[in-house]
């Protein structure tokens, strides 16, 4: 079984997005390096950043968001973001009218299920965990091995916070990985066991 890690860019007061689920400046440093990250030609960055999140992302297998995600982003169009094999999307909805059944996304109601879903589909590969809600109750069931963080120097004030609304005390790890990017600094802790 892979491991399970929640990831996103966050400001420096701990936000993944503005009050209207806007990232304002968080994604800049993935346009503003020379370093093609994926096959877009959009999604540039330095070569330290490159050298730490291309080898992550080859390791993902699936990523696993909550449904306000999945309708702000339209689904991906139907194709899961960064060349990941499958997205499980927590919610108690239905897919929406007219969901190509096809497209390799699956929605499972509840946390539990969704990561039993997300680690089938994964195998020995990592599953991704979007922060916000969704990850931050994943975090506090214990089911967690990494948070990794983009730390993007901004303060946004207010916002959608990194580990969403949930309420629970969990200890991470000194962070064993601390990579300077462009504009970014990369953070990686281990949950403490």
């Amino acid at each position: 079984m892979g491991k399970v890690v929640m990831y996103a860019s966050v400001s420096v007061d701990g936000f993944v997005a503005d009050e209207n689920d806007r990232p304002g400046p968080l994604f800049d440093w993935l346009t503003s390096g020379d370093v093609p990250l994926d096959d877009s030609g959009v999604v540039k960055v330095s070569q330290k950043s490159y050298d730490y999140i291309r080898p992550y992302w080859d390791e993902i297998g699936v990523t696993v968001a909550g449904r306000h995600v999945f309708d702000m982003t339209d689904g991906w169009d139907g194709t899961p973001p960064s060349g990941i094999d499958h997205v499980v999307v927590v919610t108690h909805r239905p897919p929406p009218d007219g969901w190509d059944a096809a497209a390799p996304f699956h929605f499972v109601d509840g946390i539990v299920a969704a990561m039993a879903k997300a680690q089938e589909l994964a195998g020995d590969r990592t599953v991704e965990v979007a922060a916000g809600d969704v990850g931050g109750q994943v975090l506090a069931a214990g089911l967690v091995d990494e948070v990794r963080m983009d730390v993007v120097p901004v303060v946004l004030g207010a916002g959608k916070r990194y580990f969403g609304s949930v309420h629970a005390q969990v200890l991470l790890e000194d962070p064993d990985v601390v990579i300077q990017g462009d504009r970014v600094l990369h953070l990686r802790h281990r949950v403490r066991r």
